[in-house]
C-alpha cells in the first residue's frame, strides 16, 4: 500500500444453488485465501451467497432469511481481516427484493449498493424477481444497524490518499450509462463489478474488452468478478471470467471454467496522476454521494505485477513491427511536409555511422520518396576527425550509396585543429573543450552545405539524448527538423532493425544490421588499437535504464523512490540495487541541469506519449532545482 500499490483479488467460490450456508463456509474460506495473499480489496460474484440461478426460489423468505443471516456470519468470522470486501446478496426493502453487493469492513457493514438496471431480455429474466435500485443512498436497517443503500456510494480508505471504491453489478457495465460513469466523476478510483455473466461463443472477448475499456474511459483501476462452477446448468453455464483492469491495461485475468482467483497491484497514485493531467477530467467532489470511511493498515505492498523494462518498446514482435512501421511514417510525414512547406530543394544529413543518423537518413530517403524526389537531392556528410574508426566510416560511407544520396566527405581534422589553436586549448588535453570543437565545427558545416545546395539540415539526435542533455549546444544539439527528436534509444534500435528486416535489399540490411552492432559512441576521442574508445553507456548509464526513468517520471510522474522500487523489479535479472541508484542519480542530475537545451529545440514530430518539446508536453524552467529529487534518491 505504501506508493500507492493495493493488492487486489476477484474471485469464485464453488457454490451449490439456494445453499447459504454452505455457501457462506466458501465464501469465508476464499476469503481467508485472498487474506494470506495480503489482498487489500477482495471482490465476490453477485448473489453469490444464495447463488444466481435460484429462479423462482428468490420469491421464498426462508432463502432470503438465510442470505441475510449468512451475510452476518461471514462479516463476523471475518471481522479480523484488513481489507475492504465485497460480496452479492438478494435484500428485501420497501416491499421490492434487490440484488446487491454488500460492502463491509473490520466486521462492519459499510453499505448496499443495489444494481442499478435489471436485464430482461434473451436468456436473463432479473425483472420476474428484481427491482432497479434507487441513486440516492437511504437508511436501510440490518440486524438493528442503519445501512446505507443506493447506488450512490463511495467507500475510502482514511489510510490511504486517493483509494475511493464504488460498486456496480454486471449489467450496469453493459448499459449505455453505466453507474461507474458518475462513480468515477464522483471520486472513485476503483471500480468493483459483481457480476454472474453466463458464457457464450466469443463472450470472453468481448466482456474483457468492455472491463478494459471502461478502465479506460474513466482512468481507474477496475475488479470484475463474475459466477463459475456451482450455478445451476439447466440452461446456462458461467465461466468465472475474473478480470483485473488499470487504465485499460489489463492486470490478470482468471481462466475460464477454473473458479480461479486473480489478483493484481492496482496504482492508485498513478491514476490519480493520469486525471490530474487531463484537463477534460472533471474535478471530483462527490456531490450527492454517500461516503463510508474505512481503514488499513499501511504496510508495504508485495508487488506481482510486471513492470517492463522497455516500456517504449512492445514485447511481441507483431505489435513491435506495427510500431515501428507507425513511427517511421510519423516521422516521414512531419519532414515530408517540412519540405513542401520550405521549398527545399536538398535535405542536409550528418552521417555518422551510428544509430541516430543512420535512423534520420532512412526517414529522410522515405520522406523524398513520398514527394516523388530524386535521393540525390540528399546530401549525407561524412566528417571525419580525432575520434572516427574505419568500421563507422565505411557504415557511413556504404549506407549513403546503397540509399542512393549524394556522399560528401568533408574532413574537419584541420579546421578543429586551427580552432583549438585560435583559442588557445591544448589539441592534447582531450576535454569538454576538445570534444565540443568538433560537435560544433560539423554543425557549421552542416549548415553552411544547407545553405550552399538550399537545403535543410535534419536533425539526428534522439529523445533520451535529449533527456540526459548528452548533445553539444549549438552543435548535434541543433538542426532545422530534428526527425528522431520524440524517439527514445531503445526504440531507435528496433526501428533501424525493423529497417533492416524489411528494406528488401540483401546489402542494405546487412549495413544496418552492422550498425546495430556498433557500441554506441559520439567519437570524439582518438581511437584505441582503431577501436571505439569512448562508449556512451559507459560514461552516461545504460539507455535501457535511461528511458525506464525518463518514462515514469515524465509519462506517469513517479517519484525517485517509487521508480528506483519498481526498476528493481523490472531489472532484477540485469543490474543490482546499487547500480540502479548509481545511474539514477545521473539521470535527475542531467535532466534537471541539461533543461536549458531543451528550452530551445528545433521542430520535430512527436511520436509518442513522452516528449520533451518546450512547445508540447515539457514545459519546464532551465533553472529548475533538483534538491528534494536528490533528497529522497539519498534515503534510499
Amino acid at each position: 500500500m505504501k506508493q500507492g500499490f493495493i493488492k487486489t483479488a476477484a474471485g469464485t467460490p464453488k457454490i451449490k444453488v439456494a445453499d447459504c450456508i454452505y455457501n457462506a463456509d466458501q465464501a469465508i474460506a476464499l476469503i481467508r485465501e485472498m487474506e494470506q495473499q495480503k489482498a487489500k480489496l477482495m471482490v465476490l460474484p453477485e448473489l453469490c451467497i444464495t447463488g444466481y440461478t435460484c429462479g423462482d426460489l428468490f420469491w421464498q423468505d426462508l432463502l432470503l432469511d438465510s442470505a441475510k443471516e449468512q451475510l452476518l456470519r461471514i462479516v463476523c468470522e471475518t471481522s479480523d481481516v484488513d481489507a475492504l470486501i465485497f460480496i452479492g446478496l438478494p435484500i428485501e426493502a420497501d416491499g421490492k427484493l434487490y440484488n446487491v453487493a454488500a460492502a463491509f469492513s473490520g466486521g462492519k457493514i459499510l453499505g448496499m449498493v443495489p444494481k442499478r438496471h435489471i436485464p430482461s431480455y434473451r436468456e436473463f429474466y432479473e425483472g420476474r424477481h428484481f427491482a432497479g435500485g434507487p441513486e440516492t443512498a437511504r437508511w436501510l436497517e440490518i440486524n438493528g444497524e442503519q445501512i446505507p443503500f443506493g447506488t450512490n456510494q463511495l467507500f475510502r480508505c482514511s489510510s490511504v490518499p486517493g483509494f475511493s471504491v464504488a460498486a456496480e453489478i454486471c449489467e450496469d457495465l453493459w448499459a449505455p450509462n453505466p453507474p461507474s460513469v458518475s462513480h468515477a466523476l464522483a471520486g472513485a478510483t476503483v471500480i468493483v463489478n459483481l457480476s454472474a455473466s453466463d458464457e457464450e461463443t466469443g463472450k470472453d472477448e468481448y466482456r474483457s474488452g468492455l472491463v478494459m475499456s471502461q478502465a479506460a474511459r474513466l482512468i481507474c483501476g477496475y475488479l470484475y468478478a463474475t459466477a463459475g462452477e456451482g450455478e445451476s446448468t439447466t440452461d446456462l453455464v458461467f465461466g468465472a471470467h475474473n478480470l483485473i483492469s488499470e487504465n485499460g491495461k489489463l492486470l490478470a485475468e482468471a481462466e475460464r471454467f477454473k473458479n480461479e482467483t486473480v489478483y493484481a497491484d492496482i496504482d492508485i497514485q498513478r491514476l490519480l496522476a493520469e486525471r490530474r493531467k487531463m484537463t477534460t477530467y472533471p474535478a471530483q467532489n462527490g456531490q450527492g454521494y454517500y461516503v463510508s470511511d474505512f481503514s488499513l493498515t499501511v504496510e508495504e505492498t508485495t508487488l506481482n505485477r510486471y513492470f517492463d523494462p522497455r516500456p517504449f518498446v512492445p514485447g511481441r514482435k507483431e505489435d513491435r513491427d506495427k510500431r515501428c512501421d507507425e513511427i517511421l511514417n510519423i516521422q516521414t510525414m512531419g519532414l515530408k511536409k517540412r519540405l513542401e512547406h520550405t521549398n527545399c530543394k536538398n535535405a542536409v544529413i550528418g552521417i555518422s555511422g551510428g544509430l541516430d543518423s543512420t535512423l534520420a537518413l532512412l526517414v529522410t530517403a522515405r520522406a523524398f520518396d513520398m514527394l516523388g524526389k530524386d535521393r540525390k537531392e540528399i546530401t549525407a556528410v561524412t566528417m571525419p576527425c580525432f575520434g572516427t574508426t574505419d568500421r563507422t566510416y565505411q557504415n557511413a560511407c556504404e549506407l549513403t550509396r546503397c540509399l542512393g544520396a549524394e556522399l560528401r566527405e568533408i574532413d574537419i581534422r584541420e579546421a578543429v585543429t586551427l580552432h583549438l589553436r585560435d583559442i588557445g586549448h591544448d589539441i592534447d588535453v582531450h576535454d569538454v573543450t576538445y570534444e565540443n570543437a568538433q560537435a560544433r565545427e560539423r554543425t557549421q558545416v552542416l549548415m553552411n552545405v544547407a545553405n550552399q545546395a538550399g537545403g535543410m539540415v535534419i536533425g539526428t539526435g534522439d529523445l533520451s539524448e535529449l533527456a540526459l542533455g548528452w548533445a553539444t549546444y549549438n552543435g548535434d544539439h541543433m538542426s532545422m527538423y530534428g526527425v528522431n527528436a520524440s524517439v527514445p534509444k531503445t526504440l531507435v534500435r528496433h526501428l533501424v532493425q525493423y529497417s533492416a528486416d524489411t528494406c528488401q535489399d540483401e546489402k542494405l540490411s546487412g549495413i544496418l544490421l552492422d550498425v546495430l552492432d556498433t557500441p554506441v559512441s559520439p567519437e570524439l576521442l582518438p581511437p584505441k588499437d582503431g577501436m571505439i574508445s569512448q562508449k556512451t553507456e559507459d560514461l552516461v548509464g545504460p539507455y535501457e535504464l535511461h528511458d525506464f526513468y525518463l518514462y515514469y517520471m515524465l509519462r506517469v510522474g513517479f517519484s525517485p523512490a517509487k521508480i528506483y522500487r519498481i526498476a528493481q523489479k523490472a531489472f532484477r535479472d540485469l543490474y543490482d540495487a546499487e547500480t540502479i541508484k548509481k545511474w539514477l542519480i545521473t539521470f535527475y542530475r542531467r535532466f534537471f541541469s541539461q533543461q536549458f537545451k531543451r528550452s530551445c529545440l528545433p521542430d520535430g514530430p512527436k511520436i509518442g506519449s513522452v516528449a520533451v518539446s518546450p512547445r508540447g508536453d515539457w514545459r519546464m524552467p532551465s533553472d529548475a532545482c533538483v534538491r528534494i529529487w536528490m533528497d529522497e534518491i539519498e534515503q534510499l
